[in-house]
């Protein structure tokens, strides 16, 4: 006989996951490609209707995730392209969803989402959210429970708000951690749910501590070693099309922001490909706004502009100190053409990751970061170290990259310099309306990084000039132009030891020159200064009258 739901279910959370099982009544070779389709619309308290995919998790289990946005009563009725098949079409059903009690941001304010015409971050509710990501491709696929537990109290503990992680094997790792890989064969794929069951356990915890995941759903670089094992590279658009609504469906009902294209080559010969492939993912059937990753030195911002799934440009800046890399964050496209481009954050996915080749220091990692966010509007910057994307363990190799003898391991790797000061920029910057800073290079009377490639200062201001933010590398004198009619308090933060100290200018009325304290890299901060010299004090006989006629009778009274 069909399997028939109940008619109520379990209550759910307002912005939690929310999980519901069915029972297929047919058995499938291959389910992923005979189910062509199997959706569930749910309807809100107050009428608002959201179809999402469900998906195959073994035998003849399906389910669909869902994060339902309102209090109350929901409904839900499914569809399935086998309509035969009663356990998956046409059931119905509904559930109470009740507010919250977690307090942690994500489930306080909501999913993570793109506000139109913004720069920036927010959550549901309008919280803003400051974009700090720790690259952990293989941290899914590799780590033990009580890693991946000690790695996010860890991140979470230091301002952490982002998880970068893959979702399948790829060319950096070739098999999960029970030798199990996603995918099998390539022109008619198969998946295996027991491989994502331990990726959903991954992306769960990575929830539970407060933090947003960024899943790559397909590694995509189409050169270089181990490229045969990334099925963004191998994988025929449909069925690449296939797998990425699967992963889509499987983690919609958590709070995540999607990578769809990971180290990927997507302009060129290769923009049709990610243009269809995105437009089918993203197709208004999904949950979480998405971006692409791609591969280093590359820039996407024209070419898709015009993508509407497309919520993040995202781009990396890769792992070298060098000019040619220095001068791409300072001076390259994302400098040059963010206000000519749609609104839309602009992050740095990748900068150079910390002990990468035993060149890059905490002082590199500082340079890219800070240089990154000041490009552009602010919204954000991702942090790696080389030990910690592969989870890397003693005695273990990175496959299908250089030789990394000697590199840290992944636990030794997150208390790096650089991995805690990346938390230091996140507090930093979340002191002040970092929505509202934009890049303001104008101000600057002489740019140290003309003459000297790595000496570049960034500036960034508020759009009323109250308080402008500059990141000078090493120990410099420069030269602000002031705002007319602004005036400002001089203080310095010491990015290395996360302090605070006051300074002084010297102020000719139109410009402020200053010199940085330390013979390292920091901070400047220019708060704007009240003036008050126009303001009357206020008349000691009207004060005298007004005290009187506090006390005095009214008439009639």
């Amino acid at each position: 006989c069909p399997f028939i739901l109940n008619s109520q279910f379990p209550d759910a959370q307002k912005w939690h996951k929310y999980e519901l099982v069915f029972k297929s009544t047919t058995s499938y070779e291959n389910p992923i490609q005979d189910v062509r389709s199997f959706e569930v619309a749910f309807t809100s308290p107050t009428g608002i209707q959201k179809i999402i995919n469900g998906f195959w998790d073994g035998g003849d289990v399906w389910k669909a995730r869902f994060m339902p946005c309102e209090t109350g009563r929901w409904t839900f009725e499914t569809k399935c392209s086998d309509t035969k098949n009663t356990g998956l079409d046409s059931q119905k059903g509904s559930f109470l969803c009740k507010p919250s009690t977690d307090q942690k941001d994500i489930y306080k304010h909501g999913p993570i989402i793109n506000p139109p015409g913004t720069y920036y971050l927010t959550h549901a509710d309008g919280a803003p959210f400051f974009w700090l990501a720790c690259t952990a491709w293989n941290g899914a696929m590799k780590s033990t429970d009580s890693e991946w537990d000690k790695y996010l109290q860890q991140r979470s503990s230091n301002n952490y708000s982002a998880i970068q992680l893959v979702t399948t094997e790829f060319r950096g790792c070739d098999k999960n951690a029970e030798g199990l890989v996603a995918i099998r064969g390539c022109g008619r794929i198969s998946v295996n749910p027991e491989f994502f069951k331990r990726i959903d356990r991954k992306i769960d915890k990575v929830n539970e501590f407060g933090l947003v995941a960024a899943p790559v759903i397909l590694w995509a670089l189409p050169v270089a070693a181990g490229k045969e094992l990334s099925p963004g590279y191998y994988l025929p658009d449909d069925q690449a099309i296939l797998l990425a609504k699967y992963i889509v469906a499987r983690y919609g009902g958590n709070h995540v922001v999607w990578i769809l294209g990971g180290d990927g080559f997507y302009t060129g010969n290769y923009e049709q490909r990610w243009k269809t492939i995105g437009r089918a993912v993203f197709d208004g059937t999904h949950q979480g706004i998405a971006t692409l990753h791609p591969s280093g030195t590359s820039w996407i911002g024209e070419v898709y502009k015009d993508e509407p799934w497309l919520s993040i440009i995202g781009y990396q800046s890769s792992h070298s100190n060098s000019e040619g890399t220095v001068n791409w964050i300072t001076k390259g496209p994302m400098s040059k053409m963010w206000a000519h481009l749609p609104a839309r954050p602009l992050i740095n996915l990748e900068p150079n990751y910390e002990q990468i080749f035993f060149r890059i220091t905490d002082k590199d990692v500082r340079n890219a970061s800070y240089w990154s966010i000041f490009a552009t509007p602010i919204a954000g910057v991702t942090y790696g170290a080389n030990g910690i994307w592969p989870w890397l363990r003693e005695g273990e190799k990175i496959i299908n990259h250089e030789d990394a003898a000697g590199t840290s391991t992944w636990d030794v790797s997150i208390n790096f310099p650089g991995s805690i000061q990346m938390g230091y920029l996140a507090q930093f910057i979340k002191r002040f309306a970092w929505w509202d800073f934009y890049p303001a290079q104008d101000l600057l009377v002489n740019q140290p990084g003309d003459k000297v490639y790595n000496h570049f200062v960034s500036v960034t201001k508020t759009t009323d000039n109250k308080t402008i933010l500059a990141y000078i590398p090493v120990k410099e004198t420069i030269m602000i132009r002031k705002p007319a009619g602004h005036n400002y308090s001089v203080r310095w933060f010491d990015p290395v030891k996360n302090s605070y100290s006051d300074g002084t200018g010297s102020d000719d009325g139109n410009i402020l020159t200053v010199t940085s304290p330390g013979e390292g890299d920091m901070l400047l901060i220019l708060e704007e200064i009240v003036s008050v010299k126009n303001i009357r004090p206020p008349d000691k006989k009207n004060v005298m009258k007004e005290k009187i006629n506090l006390f005095s009778t009214p008439a009639g009274g």
